[in-house]
Order: structure tokens, then C-alpha cells, then sequence
């Protein structure tokens, strides 16, 4: 059966390193995301990609949407929920507004979560003996807080147990979840503090010195999709240079 892979947000960033991981891993690869289809970063991803790539627009906050989502991607061995948003303004918690905490968590947590639900559905119906996984790109917010992005590390908390939930769901289905943290990445959500950042993880912020790149995360999500982990279904994978690792 032919490997594919659904990647939300797959056409920059994080995404698109874990597509570029999964073509190289020999899966047809699918992205889809709000923007249209003649966007200059569809169509340069589509570009490097090669003739086993794809995109379908759809925004994940579209419930009503994902059935045709579904049926125009096809079978799917690969669900990686990449697709996600920072806080739209840093600031202190105690001005933090309900626009902005529904904004976040409509987009993290809500659209995985239904998206995911309904791929489960249509991955149990596949034979068995074809390795599936799901894989959501969470982040090291999930535990480590910073209080002028309270809305955006609550929703990765949120994605953390929904990933442990859905493994607990599927793991008699053979299909594998997990848990993606990655840590400092460089990509278009950091941009505006690269700056910033640079010194401090240079000087020892992330123990490995040095920026994460989208590559880093697309390693380990074609190692899982490719069935290289199928008894670890539920793990939670750092990749963060040992940013999360307590120390002193």
C-alpha cells in the first residue's frame, strides 16, 4: 500500500521540513492549509518537493470541512498536525484577552483534535498490516510556562493529553501517536526574536547551543511514520537540544 502523508501547515516551516523528511523516507505527501493554492510558499514547496507532492486547501478550524478534506487526500498511513499559531500578542497574563485565548486554541488544540478524530475513524478500516501513525507537533510549552504566552502553552498542554489520549484509544488498532516537543526552532514564528534568542542559546539557554532547524523534527517524524517505533505508541519526544532537561 502506498505510503501517504496528511501535514497541516506543511508548506513552510516546521512543516515543510517534515515533509521534505518524508518524501526522502518514500512517502507521497499531501499539505494542506488555509492559504490558496497559487501562495508563493505552496507553490515553491510544491516545487522543491517534486511529482510526490501535493496540496489541498483547507483551514483546520473548518470542521465542516474535513470529511471532503478526507476524501480528496484518500488514504491516509501518516496524520502529522503540525498546523498551529502563537500567541498574537506577548504580553502579561493578566491582561490576556478571550479573543486571543479562542483564537489559539481553535487552531492548536480544537482543529487537531477533530481532524485527528476523524482520520482514527478512517485509519482503523485499513488492513491491519499496514503500519499507521499520527503525530502532533506540540511544543516544550506543553510544561515549561512562560506567562506572556499563557494561551499558547495552555492549548500545547491540551495537545499533550490529547495525544495520550488518541494512544490509548488506538493502540489496540496498531496504530501508532505520538508527541512531538521541539523546542527553539528557526523558522516564521520565531523570527521576530531570533535576535534575542541568539545569545542567550549560544550562551547556554539550549544545552546544545545552537538554534533548532525544521529538519531536526522532520527526523523523528519519518523514523515514527515509517514504523521505526511500534511499541512505543504514547511517547513524548523531545527535540530541543535538551532545552527541557532540569538542570542547574
Amino acid at each position: 500500500m502506498t505510503k501517504q502523508a496528511l501535514i497541516t501547515g506543511g508548506q513552510q516551516g516546521i512543516g515543510f521540513g517534515i515533509a521534505e523528511a518524508l518524501v526522502g523516507a518514500g512517502f507521497e505527501v499531501c499539505l494542506t492549509s488555509y492559504v490558496t493554492p497559487e501562495d508563493n510558499s505552496v507553490q515553491e514547496a510544491l516545487t522543491r518537493l517534486g511529482d510526490t507532492a501535493r496540496y489541498v486547501q483547507h483551514d483546520v478550524t473548518d470542521l465542516d470541512g474535513i470529511e471532503a478534506l478526507l476524501d480528496r487526500v484518500g488514504s491516509i498511513t501518516a496524520l502529522v498536525n503540525n498546523a498551529g499559531i502563537g500567541a498574537p500578542v506577548r504580553g502579561d497574563l493578566l491582561d490576556l484577552k478571550p479573543d486571543s485565548w479562542d483564537a489559539v486554541h481553535e487552531v492548536n488544540l480544537r482543529g487537531a483534535f477533530f481532524l485527528t478524530q476523524a482520520v482514527a475513524r478512517r485509519m482503523i478500516e485499513m488492513p491491519a498490516d499496514t503500519y499507521r501513525s499520527i503525530s502532533f507537533i506540540g511544543s516544550v510549552s506543553a510544561a515549561m510556562a512562560s506567562v506572556e504566552r499563557a494561551e499558547y502553552c495552555v492549548s500545547k498542554a491540551g495537545v499533550a493529553m490529547v495525544a495520550q489520549l488518541f494512544a490509548l484509544r488506538l493502540a489496540a488498532t496498531g496504530i501508532g501517536v505520538f508527541e512531538l516537543r521541539p523546542g527553539i526552532i528557526e523558522s516564521g514564528m520565531t523570527a521576530a526574536v531570533h535576535d534575542a534568542y541568539t545569545p542567550r542559546i549560544e550562551g547556554g539557554l539550549v544545552p546544545q547551543r545552537r538554534w533548532g532547524v525544521p529538519s531536526d523534527i522532520g527526523s523523528v517524524v519519518a523514523a515514527v511514520a515509517s514504523g521505526q517505533m511500534p511499541f512505543s505508541t504514547g511517547a513524548v519526544i523531545p527535540v530541543d537540544g535538551g532545552l527541557s532537561i532540569p538542570h542547574f
